[in-house]
This record gives structure tokens, C-alpha cells and sequence, in this order.
């Protein structure tokens, strides 16, 4: 099972360009992926810039494009940010995250991450997409997010919120319900227990965010980093400043994660980082288990 992560930022290349053809083609080429997650996917922003839309001028469902790109495969979309239109500009402005996938979707669980306030810091409304998805390593939950950037107060939050819905999860799966009836939105509870947590966690390599994701969860498996299943104690692949020095003036460091529950440690057969992509200001992930 081969899974990609990138925070694609609405795929704007280091070039200016926006270009989701060029996302996907990219990373199409990194492997055969089963499941991609992306973050910073974009409707609504389509406006020019002086008109309440983004940088290079993405199309106005972000969302829909890769549906199109990707017609063979399932797209599902989580909004973190939602806001009404600028001027005059007639759509909604959303931008959250995607999970692409080929394989067999059960349920999917769009969970709105904590906003604590902290008025000294600019922030948005964050998401975790999770889907329920039947693999050939067995059914998994996969998990894209994308953390605060400016305030460590509600990235801290959020983290805590990703474990206690992973608590959450594993005591469904132990304690399942059955669904009231075949055609009733009162569905089967149970969830597995296996997961996959990934995306853009504005936190460097064992900064506290980080750090936070690896400590136990009474009553459910903890988080290992895909990386350093594959890698060890290897250095670690920066994901943000290789080529977009503007955005990253500080220079590399690595702020994108894979973590997969411990059970799939030991499955994990490969980790990358792709060092070559200017795409995006973040690096595409690749991530395969047997």
C-alpha cells in the first residue's frame, strides 16, 4: 500500500504557477499511490488577489479539478476554513485538505480541530479528514490534517484533539454498534484500529507538537513516525525551505509528517522525502507498507 502526503499550497510552484496537472503528474511519478493526502485545497479563491483570492489564481473548486484529473479515483474533501465572499465575488472561500484515493471507502469523519482563542496571533479554523478505507494491509483509518502555523497554543490543541479522537476510535473498535438497518444513516460504529496520520504539523522535527503526537494514549496504540521506522536514526529530510527561500528565509527543516500507529511500524518498508519537487513550497511524502 503506497500513500502520498504534500501540502500542495493550492499547487502554486516555486515559479508562481498554479498548476494541479503538474501536482499530480509529480506525484504520480514518485509511486503507484493507493491514497494521497493534500493539504491546502482550495474553493472560492479564485478572485484576483485584490479581490479576496490567492496567489497565482487557482480555479474555483480545487476539489472538483482533481476529481477530473483523477477520474479513476474517489476525491473527498475537508474544509477547515470556510468564509463568505469578498466584493463581488459570488462563491464561499474554503481551504482545507483532500484524501485521493482508489481503494474502498467506508465512512469518512471531517473533525473540526480546537481554535483556542490567542488574539496575538493570526490563525484559521483547522480540519482533520478522516477516511475508513480497505487496503491490501487491511482496513485503516487515514488521517490528513494541517496544524496552526503561528500559534504553538492551538497547534498544541489540535495535537491533543488528533489523540483523543484516535482514543476515541479504538474504544469504537472494541466496543462496536451495529447499525439500526441496511438503509439507515445509524451505521456500523466500529472503526479499526490501525491509522495513518499525516499532513503539514507546523512543528519541527521534536518540537513540542511533534514530541506530543509520540506520547502513549491510554487505551489505544501509539503514534511511531513513519519516518524513523524506515530511517532510524538517519538525518531527517527537510519538507519546507529547499526552494522556496521567500516563504522559508530560515532555510530547510522538516515540518511534514507520516505517523502510523506502532502495530504498522514494523510494516513500514519505505519512507521518503522527495527532494527535487518545486511544486509547492513543501516537499511531497511517500510512504509504503507491506
Amino acid at each position: 500500500m503506497r500513500l502520498v502526503d504534500w501540502n500542495i499550497q493550492w499547487g502554486r510552484g516555486v515559479d508562481g504557477r498554479v498548476d494541479l496537472a503538474r501536482i499530480v503528474r509529480e506525484a504520480r511519478a514518485l509511486c503507484d499511490f493507493d491514497i494521497m493526502c493534500m493539504q491546502e485545497v482550495t474553493r472560492g479563491f479564485h478572485e484576483p488577489q485584490s479581490a479576496g483570492g490567492l496567489a497565482g489564481g487557482p480555479c474555483a473548486d480545487q476539489f472538483g479539478e482533481l476529481a477530473a484529473l483523477l477520474p479513476d479515483m474517489t476525491v473527498i474533501d475537508g474544509i477547515g476554513s470556510d468564509l463568505p465572499p469578498i466584493g463581488a465575488g459570488t462563491r464561499r472561500r474554503q481551504f482545507g485538505n483532500a484524501i485521493v484515493t482508489r481503494l474502498p471507502v467506508r465512512q469518512v469523519l471531517r473533525h473540526s480541530l480546537p481554535w483556542p482563542a490567542d488574539p496575538a496571533k493570526p490563525s484559521m479554523l483547522r480540519v482533520a479528514l478522516e477516511a475508513m478505507i480497505d487496503t491490501d494491509v487491511g482496513p485503516l483509518r487515514v488521517v490528513s490534517t494541517h496544524l496552526e502555523f503561528y500559534s504553538e497554543t492551538q497547534r498544541l490543541a489540535q495535537v491533543e484533539r488528533l489523540r483523543a479522537l484516535h482514543q476515541e476510535a479504538c474504544d469504537h473498535a472494541r466496543r462496536p454498534a451495529r447499525a439500526e438497518k441496511q438503509d439507515s444513516p445509524f451505521a456500523d460504529t466500529g472503526r479499526p484500529v490501525s491509522a495513518i496520520v499525516c499532513g503539514d504539523f507546523n512543528s519541527a522535527f521534536r518540537a513540542s507538537a511533534y514530541r506530543s503526537m509520540l506520547e502513549p494514549i491510554p487505551g489505544a496504540p501509539a503514534f511511531a513516525d513513519a519516518w524513523t521506522c524506515a530511517h532510524g536514526d538517519a538525518a531527517r529530510a527537510p519538507t519546507v525551505g529547499l526552494h522556496d527561500h521567500e516563504q522559508w528565509p530560515d532555510g530547510p527543516f522538516a515540518c511534514d509528517f507520516i505517523f502510523v500507529t506502532e502495530n504498522l511500524g514494523p510494516r513500514v518498508t519505505r519512507c521518503e522525502v522527495d527532494p527535487h519537487s518545486q511544486s509547492s513550497d513543501h516537499q511531497p511524502m511517500w510512504l509504503e507498507l507491506r
